[in-house]
């Protein structure tokens, strides 16, 4: 990792490059805020805590990074990625998020991401995948590295899928949403979706888990999303 006064290459003498905070936890914000200042080549040009919100400060502060959180409160993290990368292809985001890296890490590489890194890896892993982020390069743990060059090897073989492999993202963000406790109905309003295609995608859900109807699915993905949150306890970022 880069010492932290280091020049970004091609970086003119003296510019700071500009991050952008997309992240609904204002003590992660704060975190981050305090983590660049102990550098001298980042520094944070907005926070924003809503998708709704983003869009707006990306025209308008021409950032250099964005710093995404996926568990955002208005609509998911994936979606806002796809959405910055068919607005701003060029532009490095970097996913930081609670979720388990080894679901969701492959899933924001294929939306566009430049890295992952769990909240809970602390401020170090942080600009070293922020470094890379910013000069071209895809960062994700020694963990997620192996089992995706692991993945090419065993893409063809049967039995070694994963069930929420078989998942398509949209799929995968709405289990994730009903083990949160969301109904169909703000499942739909958060991802601006009918009922009736919500619905859809959970029949979809149903058949890919071999499960036999609506509330086994429920208890699946709430007993998914607290072993998740079980997980994640006390991994507040050591910035």
């Amino acid at each position: 990792m880069k010492e932290n006064g280091a020049q970004m290459a091609g970086q003119p003498e003296g510019k700071r490059l500009r991050v952008l905070l997309i992240d609904d936890h204002p003590l992660m914000r704060s975190g981050i805020k305090e983590l660049l200042k102990t550098t001298s080549d980042m520094e944070v040009c907005g926070e924003v805590g809503k998708a709704s919100e983003a869009f707006g400060l990306l025209e308008r502060l021409k950032p250099d990074l964005v710093i995404l959180d996926l568990g955002l409160p208005d609509r998911s993290g994936l979606e806002v990625l796809k959405d910055f990368q068919a607005v701003s292809p060029t532009l490095p985001v970097l996913v930081v998020s609670m979720y388990d890296e080894m679901l969701y890490a492959e899933r924001t590489l294929r939306a566009g991401a430049r890295g992952y890194v769990m909240k809970e890896a602390g401020g170090e892993k942080l600009l070293a995948a922020m470094h890379a982020a910013l000069e071209g390069r895809v960062w994700v743990s020694e963990q997620v590295s192996s089992e995706l060059l692991g993945n090419l090897g065993r893409k063809n073989t049967p039995g070694r899928e994963l069930l929420l492999d078989r998942l398509s993202d949209r799929e995968f963000e709405i289990f994730r949403m009903l083990g949160e406790g969301l109904s169909t109905r703000d499942i739909a309003e958060r991802l601006n979706l009918s009922p009736k295609t919500v619905d859809a995608h959970r029949a979809n859900i149903k058949t890919k888990l071999g499960l036999k109807d609506g509330a086994a699915l429920v208890r699946q993905a709430v007993r998914w999303t607290e072993a998740q949150t079980s997980r994640a306890a006390g991994a507040a970022p050591e910035l």
